[in-house]
């Protein structure tokens, strides 16, 4: 299976930092199914769903008013999450789709990054490994009001926003990262949401436990020390 990665900017540079999950690549002389509303979600049929899921509802108009409440609990603490429907309503959708099938809960975040310019938690992969996914993929939805960086590629994506991590255009599936720290990338991951204060206190707690490097790394990009549970994920007010 492909990992979904997301890159940081250095200066002058590309610096590969963070890997999630499923791409959206099809086996030859297969015909992946594709649902018929604006979101167009595309079954992966050569990376198939890391849990039991069918393909998000997708009607002709995708809800794009409001917001959701959705609490996330964790064994580190609480995580509630605010979804942005009008930012990336897809994105929303499909997310609700896999919360209610329980397709993040008892999942484990599996990477935590420090690098000065990407400072992420990374979840959403049911097999902890970076390469899981929903068996299903959709596109981008992009964000178009993030602040500059001093690289002119780049954007800041702020302390507190949730966003999707991708293999590339147009990828993704169900892994998602947590920003706990301004972190400076190319404005090519999709934003749905914001974490709320309870949940950077979360977030800090486990940033501040530092990391289990790869084999050969460096203590700035691998799985947390403290492990991330999500034990519960919720959706409210739908």
């Amino acid at each position: 299976m492909k990992k979904l990665v997301v890159t940081t900017l250095a200066v002058g540079s590309l610096l590969a930092a963070f890997a999630p999950a499923a791409g959206a690549a099809t086996v030859a002389n297969s015909e992946p199914t594709t649902t018929h509303g604006a979101c167009q979600y595309t079954e992966t049929p050569d990376e198939p769903a890391a849990r039991p899921v069918p393909l998000p509802p997708d009607p002709q108009h995708t809800p794009d008013r409001g917001k959701v409440a959705v609490p996330v609990i964790t064994n580190q603490g609480l995580l509630p999450l605010t979804l942005d429907r009008a930012e990336a309503p897809c994105t929303v959708q499909s997310f609700l789709h896999l919360a209610r099938h329980g397709f993040f809960n008892q999942t484990t975040c599996h990477r935590l990054t420090d690098y000065p310019t990407l400072k992420v938690l990374q979840c959403g992969d049911p097999t902890a490994t970076g390469e899981g996914g929903p068996g299903y993929s959709f596109r981008d939805e992009l964000p178009t009001d993030l602040p500059p960086a001093s690289n002119p590629a780049a954007r800041i994506y702020s302390r507190g926003l949730v966003a999707m991590a991708n293999a590339g255009p147009d990828t993704n599936g169900s892994q998602f990262f947590l920003v706990y720290g301004d972190s400076t990338l190319r404005p090519d991951y999709t934003v749905f949401g914001t974490v709320g204060p309870l949940g950077l206190n979360t977030l800090d707690r486990v940033a501040a436990g530092g990391i289990v490097p790869e084999p050969g790394g460096e203590p700035t990009d691998g799985a947390p020390s403290r492990k991330t549970n999500l034990e519960l994920v919720l959706p409210l007010g739908l």
